[in-house]
């Protein structure tokens, strides 16, 4: 055996050695809590670490089902925080733009502020000064101390989250049970697993709010997004859907090949300048009610992938439109711009006003199913170079 051959075989052993300790697990899966502070009226408030055993890591309060941080390994397998938020539940209290939170009973927008079901109008709470209702109304689930249990099975890491929305809260008929399960997998997967029971007809609509930047700082628009959706539903005036369901062929909104988010966020398309950027409901491709992928989104410099995968008929696609710097969160960052992305995967935003858009009634009686799972996983080497 030559020198030269010796050393490449030592350079190929070493490789090998190094690609698989980020694949060896390292510890047991683990569920762990402790005090994270407590809220104006007295109620102490918890926050729990989920652990995989490869070091991933999901920090979830109970209040408001928030999560609160959320590592993922980049090529070289450094874990690195991916969700935008804060340090301290007195932030999250102040002021919180949904950050990481569960959202019910109805994420989205219903026009009006109200719905008719079985012949009965129901009026609903208005956020603020506008006339629409918006993510649950002025104390909706993210605003609540949910009930927890963590359990451990197998490999897997989880926390139960258990809510009773009665009858009349924030004007929704019925006794409400919801349960929200956190996982986190041996596979690098956050899944949600959302239930539902209600002994009165009511309507209801649930998805998580968090905010990822793969990056873990700075704007996303170099972040390459893929999106399973020929359709998007068009919104009108105060972002309410229209009714009408329009293909993205021909339009900035397509997203169905891989692109940066910033490619076209500015272009003069009338939609994306009502949303003053990406803020839009996607129909998905897949069959709702079966697990199918609905989005994949890259970030070149550190190697992250993420997959969004989920049971739900659609994903809401947001850009951070609103920030501009002014608001601090983890160790005084500042958000800037677009520094984050949601993809909140849900049904339609305003169903009871569209007939033709699917329902979203839950019957007296019956159960209500969703999950969304978010998997991470990283590029093999950084576009243009060589390993």
């Amino acid at each position: 055996m030559t020198h030269q051959l010796r050393i490449l075989l030592l350079a190929l052993l070493v490789s090998l050695l190094c690609n698989d300790s980020l694949a060896q697990p390292r510890q047991r899966a683990s569920v762990t809590k402790e005090p994270f502070g407590q809220l104006p009226d007295g109620t102490a408030v918890d926050l729990f670490t989920l652990t995989n055993q490869f070091g991933m890591q999901a920090l979830i309060t109970n209040y408001g089902g928030i999560v609160v941080s959320l590592t993922a390994p980049d090529r070289y397998g450094k874990q690195g925080d991916v969700v935008l938020g804060y340090d301290t539940l007195a932030e999250y209290v102040k002021r919180n733009p949904m950050f990481g939170a569960l959202v019910g009973r109805y994420a989205g927008r219903i026009a009006n502020a109200q719905f008719t079901m079985n012949g009965v109008e129901y009026k609903l709470t208005r956020p603020g000064r506008g006339t629409t209702h918006i993510h649950g109304g002025a104390k909706g689930f993210d605003k609540q101390v949910w009930q927890a249990r963590t359990f451990t099975r197998g490999n897997d890491a989880a926390l139960e989250l258990r809510y009773l929305s009665k009858d009349g809260e924030e004007g929704y008929p019925g006794n409400l049970t919801v349960t929200v399960t956190y996982t986190l997998t041996e596979k690098n997967e956050l899944r949600l697993d959302y239930q539902a029971t209600t002994d009165k007809d009511t309507i209801l609509n649930l998805t998580n709010h968090s905010y990822f930047n793969l990056a873990g700082a700075g704007d996303v628009l170099r972040h390459q997004i893929t999106l399973n959706a020929d359709r998007f539903t068009v919104f009108g005036e105060g972002l309410i859907p229209t009714g009408e369901i329009r293909s993205v062929a021909n339009t900035p909104l397509d997203l169905r090949k891989a692109s940066d988010i910033g490619a076209r966020i500015d272009e003069q398309d009338e939609q994306l300048k009502m949303g003053r950027g990406y803020d839009h409901f996607y129909v998905l491709n897949h069959k709702a009610g079966t697990l199918g992928l609905a989005a994949k989104i890259t970030e070149p410099t550190s190697g992250r992938v993420m997959e969004v995968l989920t049971t739900e008929p659609g994903v809401v696609f947001y850009t951070a439109n609103g920030f501009d710097g002014s608001l601090k969160g983890k160790s005084g960052q500042a958000y800037v711009k677009r520094g984050g992305f949601c993809l909140e995967t849900q049904h339609y935003p305003d169903s009871p006003h569209h007939a033709n858009f699917p329902t979203t009634v839950l019957r007296k009686g019956a159960a209500y199913r969703s999950t969304t799972v978010f998997k991470f996983s990283v590029m093999a080497s950084e576009p243009g170079k060589t390993r």
